[in-house]
């Protein structure tokens, strides 16, 4: 059996989906292929075909092409001229350094933006943190995930380097493939929200050097953690890899 009749698809739109305002056919299908690589409706393995992704889009094949090759600079998809094009496997190995690079950044930017925010900003980190706090209460952990998005991205907005945010999604996109791929952790909701809120309270004192040397250590606390989550999580996360390969293969 081939591996593209073996893999369900995930739901497609039919007839023609018009890009958004200022944007292209290419860069539409990027968005919207590397969303469902990310959310997993796309499993690592599965075959990719231009000409049913332009069939349901309602474009030309031209478009789906420099989506997907733009896709495989950024390691989400592998591309093997004599087979196919197919979503790449998650680098189990790599994750370990990727949260170790994206928790210096973010450290980083929350110490820079604790100097600079604007109470304009601080008012909307406030904004987001309540958002976070209605998605947590009603167990939303999508809408939770796209709250905790933007408010890392205010975050470096408020630093007045909004491009760090941009290094970070670069740095975090197979963790946050493979954190869809396996089961929840019970309660990271509520930890992240907590240490939203010791982060948001850091603009109003930038003076105070002691609660940021305190913040900086239970981030570094919390990072030890996770690396050993995902040492031990590592192995659960491979079987699971290989169990998607053996059915799909």
């Amino acid at each position: 059996m081939s591996l593209a009749r073996s893999v369900p698809r995930p739901v497609h739109p039919t007839g023609a989906v018009r890009p958004g305002r200022g944007e292209t056919a290419a860069k539409m299908l990027y968005r919207r292929l590397k969303a469902e690589i990310v959310s997993m409706q796309r499993k690592p393995g599965e075959s990719i075909i231009e000409r049913e992704i332009a069939s349901s889009y309602g474009v030309s094949r031209t478009p789906v092409r420099e989506a997907i090759l733009r896709l495989a600079d950024e390691a989400l998809v592998d591309i093997f001229p004599q087979s196919g094009t197919f979503v790449a496997r998650i680098p189990l190995a790599s994750l370990p350094e990727a949260i170790l690079v994206r928790k210096a950044l973010e450290q980083l930017t929350a110490r820079l933006a604790a100097e600079a925010a604007s109470a304009e900003q601080v008012s909307e980190l406030y904004g987001l943190i309540e958002r976070q706090r209605r998605m947590q209460r009603a167990g939303n952990r999508d809408r939770f995930h796209e709250a905790d998005e933007a408010f890392h991205a205010a975050i470096a907005e408020s630093a007045g380097h909004p491009g760090i945010w941009t290094l970070i999604q670069q740095v975090k996109i197979q963790v946050d493939r493979y954190r869809r791929l396996t089961l929840p952790v019970p309660g990271r909701m509520a930890r992240v929200l907590q240490e939203h809120i010791g982060a948001r309270s850091g603009p109003r004192r930038r003076r105070d050097g002691g609660a940021s040397r305190r913040a900086e250590r239970q981030h570094r606390r919390r990072a030890r953690s996770q690396s050993r989550i995902f040492r031990r999580g590592l192995a659960a996360g491979a079987w699971r890899i290989m169990k998607c390969r053996t059915q799909r293969d």
